[in-house]
């Protein structure tokens, strides 16, 4: 009897470890069936405009959540990447309009704000030890208001920028707009990163057992460290996009932008738990999120309901998540003790 039970409970885990790893497909199939529904209501829904548009849009958050998915891989979170995008965007917007860089030394300074401030973070985090969470609260409302002090009352109209600078984000390659390029580009370079390198291997180490990563000689704090740096250069990166895409800056650009970055990288598969997850999975979350948030407007809701879209879906996927985890437990006790 308990021979015959056996397979039966194998295949039950084997199952549930399948839907865990599977996440981006489910995200795709739900997108396939939303486009479906939504098309009947709104037929403009899946024109090749309307798609262009999203994935653009969809393309900044992508990019922070591929940032943010390396520091949750570590078992951290970085809640101050809204302030990052901010802030960079703001500052490069203004060195624009002042002549003081060009669109590519633009581009460079983007970078090199993020990964500073991201470094700030993981210093506070892997070198004095202060718990994520409030660490990067604090940097949150440190480089907002830094933000704020720094951009006042005042705003970088679009026309302040270099001509056909905010044309970029329209412009495409084979038909494919760049914006979306460049993610797919970040996807790819961060996936060989994770799956190809030593430093990659790491990060799921750190995330999955801190304690027998350590014990093993894996050097956690720099480990660390890396990730949030990279996820603030991400963010930087971001944060260039944001001027390039929307134009007009002031000092409150990109506020509440971290909900929909945590939202995507959750829904897209990456474990809040630390361990596991793709960079993939959270370029698709936001495609996802940016589809629904598409899908409201057209269908004619309020876009105050992507707050609480946001939130519900973090909720069902960590619930998702633990529930994968604790059968997955289950069945390798009960497999155990046969």
């Amino acid at each position: 009897m308990a021979d015959a039970a056996t397979p039966v409970r194998t295949g039950r885990r084997n199952w549930l470890l399948a839907v865990g790893r599977q996440r981006e497909l489910s995200l795709l199939a739900i997108m396939f069936v939303l486009g479906g529904i939504v098309s009947l209501m709104a037929p403009q829904f899946l024109s090749v405009d309307n798609f262009s548009q999203v994935a653009v849009l969809a393309s900044i958050t992508a990019v922070a959540a591929i940032g943010e998915a390396l520091v949750i891989i570590t078992r951290g979170i970085d809640l101050s990447v809204e302030a990052t995008i901010g802030l960079v965007a703001y500052a490069v917007a203004r060195s624009l309009e002042l002549h003081l860089v060009d669109p590519l030394g633009a581009l460079a300074m983007g970078l090199a704000i993020g990964l500073g401030l991201g470094m700030v973070n993981g210093f506070i985090i892997a070198v004095l030890k202060v718990p994520a969470i409030v660490a990067t609260l604090g940097t949150l409302s440190i480089f907002r208001g830094i933000d704020y002090v720094i951009a006042g009352p005042d705003q970088v109209p679009l026309a302040g920028l270099p001509p056909g600078f905010a044309h970029i984000a329209r412009t495409d390659f084979l038909g494919i707009p760049v914006f979306v390029l460049a993610t797919v580009g970040v996807v790819v370079v961060g996936s060989l990163l994770l799956r190809s390198t030593r430093f990659g291997r790491q990060i799921y180490a750190v995330g999955s057992n801190p304690e027998a990563a350590a014990i093993l000689g894996i050097p956690s704090r720099r480990v660390v460290f890396t990730a949030y740096a990279l996820c603030g250069a991400l963010a930087g990166l971001a944060g260039v996009m944001w001027v390039i895409e929307f134009g007009t800056i002031n000092g409150t650009a990109a506020t509440g932008v971290t909900l929909a970055v945590v939202a995507a990288v959750v829904v897209g598969g990456v474990n809040t738990l630390g361990g596991s997850g793709t960079l993939a999975g959270a370029a698709i979350g936001a495609l996802f999120l940016g589809f629904i948030a598409n899908a409201l407007i057209l269908v004619g809701l309020s876009q105050f309901w992507l707050q609480a879209i946001y939130g519900l879906v973090i909720l069902l996927a960590i619930s998702s998540d633990q529930i994968i985890r604790r059968g997955v437990q289950r069945a390798n006790t009960r497999s155990g003790t046969r």
